[in-house]
């Protein structure tokens, strides 16, 4: 029988799942034996599996014919010392004062290939921004570390801020993106709700799924990603989805990451949805959650302006 010469999406996530492990202890090895210092660049280099792209010449920067603008965030880089710039890309509402979504998010993929997602959480009511980090997409090629990216989430947090003053503020992180998203919640204090999918408590417990988790190398993890001890300090509603056939991130992290947040909060379980596509099998359910949660897209109750009255149109959350 001849095998087919690309394997299915199926068996392509059967397969990647010991193919991280091994990587993560590849990583872990050759960084042991060589010093910390390759041991947090290999560490890096494996959980983020960034790559930058060629640079845009400069009339690439300008308008787009997909409906999306471009934008182009600087910030100075605590860490480095240099200025870093990140590549964004903006996604408005019809709605002039919707409430707006920093969208992160996860590994490899960069902001261009998940177009998809930000189109689906605009379709929500959200005007969306969702950044690269440094080290993806055209965003300043450097390698990314735990604490860089936040400092990217959070200068673009700031971003919104300044360009849309006023204007609730909610945070969205994917995978790897939901434990970003789930540390610029802790530390500001101005956002209107977290909402976290297919993410995870800390990088050592998703290593603990894996073939070979049973290896006492967890201690060695430098970007731990602690999502469980973060989410427990955020002081906004919290919505975490999962999928439930997710074969790379499984189920029981994403439940055990609701089961730390504090109240209110909601986890949403989207039969049929893998990892990728989990947020386009679950609108309903999103929608569902975020009139619940966070009054996204609720109808008002009648005034006393007679009984039977149609209500008003519904308003976005904090309008």
């Amino acid at each position: 029988m001849r095998l087919p010469s690309t394997p299915s999406p199926a068996l392509s996530r059967r397969l990647r799942r010991p193919l991280l492990s091994l990587a993560l202890l590849g990583a872990l090895a050759s960084g042991l034996f060589a010093g910390c210092s390759t041991l947090d660049e290999q560490q890096r280099r494996w959980i983020f599996q960034a790559s930058a792209d060629a640079p845009w010449p400069q009339e690439r920067r300008g308008p787009r014919d997909d409906g999306l603008e471009n934008v182009w965030i600087e910030h100075p880089s605590a860490l480095s010392g240099r200025p870093v710039t990140l590549h964004a890309l903006w996604s408005p509402n019809e709605s002039a004062d919707a409430p707006l979504l920093l969208y992160l998010h996860g590994a490899r993929r960069n902001i261009e290939a998940s177009r998809f997602r930000i189109a689906q959480m605009r379709a929500l009511g959200f005007s969306v921004l969702a950044i690269d980090y440094r080290g993806f997409g055209q965003s300043t090629d450097e390698l990314p570390s735990e604490a860089g990216v936040l400092e990217d989430a959070r200068a673009a947090w700031d971003w919104l801020a300044r360009q849309h003053p006023g204007r609730p503020r909610y945070v969205f992180g994917h995978s790897l993106g939901g434990a970003i998203a789930v540390q610029l919640a802790e530390a500001v204090d101005d956002e209107r709700g977290l909402i976290v999918e297919g993410s995870f408590t800390s990088i050592a417990d998703v290593f603990r799924t894996f073939k070979w988790g049973w290896l006492p190398v967890t201690p060695l993890i430098t970007q731990r990603f602690d999502s469980a001890d973060a989410i427990a300090r955020v002081g906004s509603p919290v919505l975490i989805v999962h999928g439930s056939r997710d074969g790379l991130i499984l189920p029981q992290l994403g439940r055990a990451l609701y089961e730390r947040a504090v109240e209110p909060k909601r986890f949403v379980l989207v039969e049929g949805g893998t990892h990728y596509s989990t947020n386009g099998v679950g609108q309903p359910l999103y929608r569902e959650a975020l009139r619940e949660l966070f009054g996204i897209g609720a109808v008002p109750r009648p005034t006393a302006t007679g009984a039977g009255a149609p209500a008003p149109a519904a308003a976005p959350a904090g309008s």
